[in-house]
């Protein structure tokens, strides 16, 4: 390697990363700011307009954009023609490229930015560059990534870097240049008509683009799908929001299955809306108990009592540190996955007899993904993530009886849970714990009387219990149910045409009954 050209935006390591290069023997080309801030570094630099024999054009527009870059970066040095061309020239080979693009995301993330400002931040010759460079992989290694730095000086210490290693930062090239360009097209198919007529003015957007590009990383191949005959595979975002599952650090146990990190999305997603120590344990990606307590081992305990049937080979998931008295609890249990932002050292202890249960640490945070994504044929739904809360204020008493402030407790709990359970989904509840959980019936009645059956089954009453419902009732009917169940006190969306046949039939039965004005259908 004698040539380098370094020209990058995130200066993260660069001057050092030179410096070695320079201690090697390597001759470094550069432009503008980095050659500056190499040069004010002590390196001796060439700045790419002595090579190509013309200054930096256009504000900048055109520096790189020439067949002295490009061709040494493009020729075969094991095609003789390539290389007599280069020689007929004058043209040397670059052996090395650095480069990393304008910073359109963290431009057009800035609430002032103009159109003009996020045209400007639109790169053209380091894009050109990267492809020509990792298109002729074979002779030249391209960077684009600070991390990449080590391993690069690694390789050329040791004399040369190798053909997997120039193979595997091509790769990265392409996939980096391919999101910067959807990045871009995302942003501008979703400017509204006319923003071009007014370039110094912040632009108007859509919600959605009218294209939508989104780059995923393969992080894990699956043994199978949801069924043994389908093949998966699991996918990272580019970027993942703080605190979502895919940001988990396993500890122990088999590697995950797509069922597995799919009910593990439920679950954490659940568990991390409580301020209290909480408890959620999930089955094939249903709630089957959910409860809060002093600790996470009380929380466990209310849980299981749910539905101890259901909860055999369940997910379970806290959202407070988990203890060695917690542990001691679930380990009596069949799991198949742990989720805690911590699992304390005694914790692991009590799990290391069973080596297939799956310990995942996962960083506690509210985030959540910012759009949420469903299949169709040939097609994709999106969405922005149900991540409404519903506050006490919001709450509208709607009988004449209001509940206590008990009952408003157990309300709001069991509106927490209702979100996460498969609609229509009935959920009751009494004491920081559900007691009856029915879900994913194309009845809203079959599900008051499927919760009322798991509660039975569970040795659990219902008397003076709380009931959530995901979406209005449209009848009285499946109020009745609830309320012949035990039901005391119910939180419900409201919306129907019949809304006040259901009010007065909650009053007349002489229960509680608010509306949240917010429905969480979940399919």
């Amino acid at each position: 390697m004698t040539t380098a050209l370094l020209s990058v935006s995130d200066k993260t390591g660069i001057v050092d990363f030179a410096r070695a290069l320079h201690g090697l023997g390597v001759k470094l080309l550069s432009t503008g700011g980095t050659a500056k801030l190499l040069a004010e570094s002590g390196l001796p630099v060439t700045e790419v307009a002595e090579v190509t024999g013309f200054p930096e054009m256009l504000d900048g527009r055109v520096k790189t954009l020439h067949p002295r870059i490009h061709g040494g970066l493009l020729a075969r040095r094991d095609v003789p023609a390539h290389m007599a061309a280069l020689a007929e020239h004058g043209i040397g080979t670059i052996d090395l490229l650095v480069v990393n693009l304008y910073p359109f995301a963290q431009a057009t993330a800035k609430a002032d930015c103009t159109l003009a400002d996020a045209i400007e931040n639109i790169d053209i010759g380091g894009p050109a560059m990267l492809r020509a460079a990792a298109k002729n992989w074979t002779d030249v290694a391209v960077v684009i990534d600070p991390a990449d730095y080590e391993r690069v000086l690694a390789e050329l210490a040791a004399g040369a870097t190798t053909r997997s290693t120039r193979f595997m930062l091509a790769k990265k090239v392409y996939a980096h240049t391919a999101a910067y360009d959807g990045m871009i097209t995302n942003y501008l198919t979703a400017l509204e008509p006319g923003v071009e007529d007014a370039l110094e003015a912040v632009p108007a957007k859509t919600e959605y683009p009218a294209v939508f590009n989104l780059q995923l990383t393969r992080t894990q191949a699956l043994r199978y799908g949801e069924n043994p005959h389908q093949s998966a595979a699991f996918y990272r975002d580019a970027k993942p929001a703080e605190g979502t599952l895919s940001g988990w650090t396993q500890l122990q146990g088999k590697e995950l299955s797509y069922n597995n990190i799919a009910d593990s999305d439920a679950a954490w997603e659940c568990v991390k809306t409580f301020d209290v120590p909480a408890c959620v344990i999930v089955k094939h990606a249903n709630p089957c108990g959910v409860a809060i307590g002093a600790d996470c081992a009380e929380a466990y305990a209310k849980a299981f009592k749910t539905d101890p049937t259901s909860a055999f080979g369940g997910i379970i998931a806290f959202n407070r540190e988990l203890d060695e008295a917690a542990a001691q609890l679930v380990v009596k249990q069949f799991v198949e996955v742990l989720i805690a932002p911590k699992i304390s050292a005694a914790a692991r202890a009590v799990f290391a007899g069973k080596q297939n249960v799956r310990l995942l640490e996962v960083p506690l945070a509210r985030a959540m993904n910012t759009l949420d994504f469903k299949r169709v044929g040939g097609g994709v739904l999106l969405q922005s993530q149900d991540a409404k809360n519903v506050e006490p204020g919001e709450l509208r008493v709607v009988t004449t009886l209001a509940p206590t402030p008990a009952q408003m407790e157990d309300l709001l709990f069991a509106w927490k849970v209702a979100k996460f359970v498969k609609s229509n989904a009935i959920v009751f509840c009494g004491g920081g714990m559900t007691l009856g959980v029915g879900a994913g019936q194309m009845s809203r009645v079959d599900s008051a009387r499927i919760a009322g059956i798991k509660a039975g089954n569970a040795g659990l009453t219902l008397d003076g219990s709380a009931v959530a419902s995901d979406a209005f009732f449209p009848f009285r009917d499946g109020l009745d149910v609830v309320v012949d169940a035990g039901a005391t006190c119910v939180i419900q969306p409201g919306g129907s045409m019949r809304d006040q046949e259901v009010i007065d039939a909650a009053n007349e039965r002489g229960i509680a009954m608010v509306l949240t004005g917010t429905r969480h259908f979940r399919h």
